[in-house]
């Protein structure tokens, strides 16, 4: 397993977590073995905006004597009182359920406690005028709450709640067909979804990918935008490859399905290629390097991708990235422009352009 550094709170997190949203259905005996294995295996990170009520007793008993050792996002706007997952902002709700939530999970702390599923302005206020804010970080302050989240699919209402400076985790859905406007999700343009990439990267706020497969619609020929399905491995490293991203949370129902995503950590990178969705590049970000590496491996050694990420991430005033550049065995101006890149390129940059304009921009 592959780990991550949470640069705001100094967290080892798994590229891989756990989505628990059908692994309610799986029975007590089975839900168990599947999570238990999970961790066994490195997984050390796990999202609670779960379908059913039953899953939060799941891991309760699968994670008592590790508790210590796992990373929980606990959403403080799921209600589970009806035994299958709604959503609320009454603050009375909120408080019984974070409440028999910790009791489930057989916990007394939450690692990173979220500003739950906001996708309007009217959701956020809302989510203030009815105490529930001052609720979460009065829990924080008290210490039960250690870091404070936001689960959003909304890039500009995510922009405005980062601007108060309390977030520390940021919860977006992230895959193809949501970046390039096809889906229930495709908020906000492929440009407006990559700017808030590149500040959280900047700001250090980490990000925990829901919806990697667009609710299965990329993995699928028949529902998929580019006209063929994609495979899980494609799009996590899809999401592994944008800025901020901490962890790819996809949805498990038992233990075969955490077996299976596993192994993305042996997949071979043909099998992580995700090119194919270069057909279906918006205009807006043609020509854009999304830092997917399909250019790799380039003759004279660059790392293609990290040298445009850290330039991009230098230009929106990223303090690091240029510290993170000089530390680069091979910069841009050590591009012998053979056009390898060029040509490789399944969105269209001329990478040979971008070294020269990189390498005037750093000095080297």
């Amino acid at each position: 397993m592959q780990y991550r550094i949470q640069q705001k709170t100094g967290d080892k997190i798994s590229v891989i977590g756990i989505g628990t949203g059908p692994i309610y259905e799986a029975g007590e005996k089975n839900a168990v073995a599947a999570l238990l294995y999970a961790y066994d295996h490195g997984i050390n990170y796990a999202d609670f905006a779960t379908a059913g009520a039953e899953t939060f007793r799941y891991a309760g008993i699968a994670y008592e004597s590790i508790r210590r050792e796992m990373f929980y996002q606990i959403h403080f706007g799921a209600n589970y009182e009806t035994g299958e997952y709604g959503w609320t902002t009454d603050l009375e709700k909120v408080k019984r359920q974070i409440d028999w939530q910790l009791q489930e999970l057989r916990t007394d702390y939450i690692d990173y406690g979220f500003i739950h599923c906001l996708d309007a302005d009217s959701d956020w206020k809302e989510y203030q005028e009815n105490g529930v804010l001052d609720y979460l970080l009065n829990m924080k302050k008290d210490g039960v709450v250690r870091y404070i989240g936001l689960s959003s699919h909304t890039p500009a209402l995510a922009q405005k709640v980062l601007d108060t400076g309390i977030v520390d985790q940021l919860m977006f859905s992230i895959n193809p067909a949501y970046d390039y406007q096809h889906g229930e999700f495709a908020r906000g343009s492929a440009l407006e979804r990559m700017d808030l990439y590149r500040r959280c990267e900047a700001e250090g706020i980490g990000i925990s990918v829901m919806k990697p497969y667009s609710g299965g619609q990329l993995l699928n020929a028949d529902t998929s935008p580019f006209g063929q399905a994609l495979t899980p491995y494609q799009c996590i490293q899809y999401a592994l490859d944008k800025p901020g991203v901490l962890t790819v949370l996809p949805g498990i129902r038992n233990l075969e399905d955490v077996k299976y995503v596993l192994g993305f950590a042996d997949a071979s990178p043909e099998e992580r290629d995700y090119s194919i969705i270069g057909t279906l590049t918006p205009k807006d970000v043609t020509g854009t390097c999304v830092y997917c590496n399909h250019c790799q491996p380039c003759p004279a050694g660059l790392n293609v991708g990290l040298i445009n990420k850290y330039y991009d991430l230098a230009v929106i005033g990223d303090t690091m990235a240029a510290d993170h550049y000089e530390k680069l065995e091979k910069k841009a101006s050590d591009c012998i422009s053979c056009g390898h890149c060029d040509k490789r390129c399944p969105f269209q940059v001329v990478q040979t352009g971008r070294m020269k304009e990189i390498a005037e921009y750093f000095g080297c």
